[in-house]
């Protein structure tokens, strides 16, 4: 009896071993699958920033647009409009300027609120492409972009700012942002958008 007693405690001993490495290794991490949102960069809301953000930010944008499309990561269009004070959706007001490298195919969301996952299709259409780590750029570093940061943070996906690509109307504020939210700069992320293919 003294035999088989002991016999189960070490078997007790070696289960509960077995139990505890395996509860304390970790799983494997999460292959990122990135997505760009470009954010209100509308010739209405433009002329409002500041010229210096506008300068870096545009140039930076489209220099982050070519880096997803080189790698072929999903470059999202969000564009905002109010019902009653516009821009008036397919006005040239509503538009991104001519410069920027989007393409009619790049998925596109219009919203009336300043995150851009408030009452849009946005969180579906990230699901539906498997993307669970978002990049943001776009206008207004203080409002929308901002939002739209904690909006994602809210609904448990990797979100990042993207380095001198934010634009509003006071050059300290969007300095601000850059350094309270996570942000990442250019080289980084093209290493990282190359070792995610």
């Amino acid at each position: 009896m003294k035999k088989r007693a002991l016999v189960l405690f070490f078997v007790t001993l070696v289960l509960l071993a077995a139990l505890s490495s395996a509860a304390t290794q970790k799983a494997p991490p999460t292959k990122i699958k990135p997505a760009l949102l470009v954010i209100d960069i509308q010739n209405a809301f433009l002329p409002k920033m500041s010229e210096q953000d506008k300068k870096l930010g545009m140039e930076m944008i489209t220099y982050y647009i070519e880096l997803f499309r080189k790698n072929g990561f999903p470059i999202i269009r969000v564009y905002h409009t109010d019902p009653q004070n516009g821009p008036k959706p397919d006005s040239e007001a509503f538009e991104f300027p001519k410069s920027v490298p989007v393409k009619a195919d790049d998925p596109r969301i219009i919203k009336n609120y300043s995150n851009a996952f408030n009452k849009t299709n946005l969180d579906k259409l990230l699901k539906e492409k498997g993307c669970n780590t978002l990049f943001l750029c776009g206008l207004s570093a203080v409002g929308c972009v901002l939002a739209t940061y904690f909006g994602a943070e809210d609904l448990d996906y990797n979100v990042l700012m993207l380095k001198d690509a934010l634009i509003s109307h006071d050059t300290a504020l969007t300095k601000a942002v850059q350094e309270f939210c996570e942000t990442i700069s250019y080289t980084p992320l093209k290493l990282l958008l190359e070792n995610a293919r």
